[in-house]
């Protein structure tokens, strides 16, 4: 079916590229029939010279100007900016003449510049320069414009994280990167100059370009006379093709296949920072449109972890933070050090976006290099520590995606970072490769004095990861506090829900030491300090289900399942469900039993208790 659909296409393909080549198969034939004999080899070098001059020169000046415009044009949102955009295109849909006319009209020998530079900029070099500037500017920043749009934003952002100001960002990261496709623009704007005739024989008819003198031969001569001139363009373009071909598969690569090498053993302690009490401390508020992000924390350790569903304001939190996005009516402090009057280059700080957001035009060795008062000693210690020393000389896209995260943590290490931001740092990774290095940058962060935080979606990653956990939704703080303290006792359901835990409840206390936890069942608990009536969060150990002949509840087995290779089974006891790991042959789907709670196994706590505890330490935050 596919080579039938595809069939049509071939044929049109083949169609258009048959008409475009006949052209140059037409003139092979020519090629001994040519009056080489009357060719003036003098005047036509002359006008070679010129033509090639003349395209250089002016390529020159649309580079100078073509490429800041090609960068504001892809940066601004303002109308009058595409107003701007789609002016400067117009010479594209102009007729050559048309635009000789237009230039006549600005610099002609009776226009107020015409009279005022004494008529010199027609019928001179500079008049070429100047129809061919015009007429091939448009190639140049279009590619420009294009380029810096397709440049990934988070380069800049990460390049500004590591030290550099907005000049050296620009310089250093973004027009390297779009420079590529600026240098195919920039080509094709030399060839279009080049070859640019309508423009140039209306503004400066002397002396003759290559094309002028092709038109005066041509209509002295006829046909016969024109392939020898025909062979410089011919020459010309060919070698601008070869070259674009050799430098399009130089870019070419293919990201090498996944190994086993991505897990770190730590090979000895690394370099730890002065102070060991660095506490982060913030209130974060930013409005984005409709979103409003409104959190605030004090933390007492430093590794924490930020968790919420998507579009709950993670990433902004930590973009806040690494001084990427306004901190509108905040605070932040790293210890003694307050942050939020810092830009993101002076914040000491390394950031990992979601892609590590290597430089694609860097080696290994080069990005290490690349942050300011970057280490190195420390970058040293860090490529033999995360096993980088075969790879220095490699570019992102020949390692892997776990290579890549090395890479990207030792960049940010070399600097001695007092605050290092993860975001969604393994999302990209199969389980296995990620739990690998989940287990190594927890080895690391025991060796290193840095504050972490992770932004993640994955409970267990950020009880693996972190001793305190910021549960997140629509831009508001649910939940706060050490790791096993949110984890055991969440504030509401919806904090259940989002840390992934199960056998989890509400419900109301009935007498002192009996909670009724679904309809007409009251399970008892060991504890008595909580008044009859009183709504409740309710938490039941999956050891604490125990089957029993003679157990008080029946029970059916709704489903059972595999996670992570243990069997678990969901019994529904007296309209609540609960998720226990068992190897229990009898238990299978749609089987009734007997089953017994032990009250050991029961928590129970005031639903908002651990909510106020999260308050009271945004109040201190603030």
């Amino acid at each position: 079916m596919k080579s039938l659909a595809a069939r049509p296409l071939f044929w049109l393909a083949a169609l258009l590229a048959v008409y475009l080549c006949a052209p140059f198969v037409a003139s092979v034939p020519q090629l001994g029939s040519a009056d080489w004999a009357s060719v003036d080899w003098t005047a036509m070098g002359s006008a070679v010279a010129v033509s090639a001059a003349s395209a250089s020169v002016a390529s020159l000046v649309i580079l100078a100007g073509g490429v800041p415009l090609g960068y504001f044009l892809a940066r601004s949102r303002s109308r009058k900016v595409a107003l701007l955009g789609f002016v400067v295109q117009l010479p594209l849909a102009l007729p050559p003449l048309t635009s000789g006319v237009l230039l006549l009209f600005l610099f002609g020998p009776y226009s107020p510049v015409g009279r005022l530079t004494g008529g010199i900029l027609t019928d001179s070099f500079t008049g070429i320069v100047l129809a061919e500037t015009f007429v091939a500017a448009p190639f140049l920043i279009i590619a420009a414009k294009s380029a810096f749009t397709a440049v990934d934003p988070v380069l800049d952002d990460v390049a500004a994280t590591l030290g550099h100001h907005a000049g050296s960002r620009f310089l250093r990261v973004t027009l390297p990167v779009a420079w590529p496709a600026i240098s195919a623009g920039l080509a094709l704007a030399w060839l279009r100059a080049f070859g640019e005739f309508g423009a140039t024989v209306m503004v400066a008819y002397h002396p003759y370009s290559l094309p002028v003198y092709t038109y005066v031969v041509f209509g002295g001569q006829g046909l016969p006379a024109m392939m020898p001139l025909l062979l410089p363009t011919l020459v010309i373009a060919i070698v601008c093709a070869a070259l674009s071909i050799y430098t399009r598969r130089q870019r070419i690569g293919v990201l090498p296949a996944e190994n086993g090498d991505d897990e770190v053993s730590p090979a000895g302690r690394a370099p730890r920072a002065a102070a060991d009490d660095l506490r982060l401390a913030f209130r974060l508020t930013r409005r984005l449109g409709p979103f409003d992000l409104d959190i605030a924390y004090t933390a007492a350790t430093r590794r924490l972890a930020i968790i919420g569903p998507s579009g709950s304001g993670k990433s902004l939190a930590l973009r806040v933070i690494a001084g990427l996005e306004r901190n509108e009516n905040g605070t932040l402090r790293l210890g003694a050090t307050d942050l939020g009057a810092l830009p993101p280059e002076r914040r000491q700080i390394g950031y990992m976006p979601q892609d590590y957001g290597l430089f694609p035009h860097m080696t290994v060795a080069q990005q290490l290099a690349f942050p300011v008062d970057a280490d190195t000693a420390g970058a040293r210690y860090w490529v033999e520590h995360l096993g980088l020393a075969t790879l220095v000389a490699r570019l992102p896209h020949e390692l892997s995606f776990g290579q890549r995260q090395r890479v990207a943590l030792a960049r940010a290490l070399t600097r001695h970072s007092q605050l290092l931001l993860f975001d969604e740092p393994f999302a990209a990774l199969d389980t296995p490769r990620r739990r690998r290095l989940q287990q190594s940058l927890r080895a690391l962060q025991r060796e290193i004095a840095a504050v972490t935080i992770v932004v993640t979606h994955d409970p267990d990653e950020a009880a693996l990861l972190a001793d305190e956990v910021l549960v997140i939704e629509h831009g508001r703080l649910l939940q706060a506090g050490p790791i096993e303290a949110v984890f055991e006792k969440p504030a509401t359901m919806r904090v259940a829900d989002l840390l992934g835990l199960s056998n989890v409840g509400e419900g109301i206390v009935r007498a002192q030491g009996e909670v009724q936890i679904g309809r007409d069942w009251v399970v008892p608990v060991t504890d008595e300090a909580l008044a009859a009536g009183q709504r409740v969060m309710w938490r039941v150990s999956s050891h604490a289900i125990c089957a029993s002949p003679d157990g008080a509840q029946t029970g059916t087995i709704e489903a059972v399942e595999m996670r992570r290779g243990e069997r678990y089974v969901r019994i529904e006891i007296g309209g609540v469900r609960f998720d226990v790991a068992s190897d229990n042959p009898r238990w299978q789907v749609d089987t009734q039993h007997r089953f017994d709670i032990d009250p050991a196994g029961v928590s129970v706590w005031a639903i908002g208790a651990a909510r106020e505890s999260a308050l009271e330490k945004t109040v201190s935050a603030t």
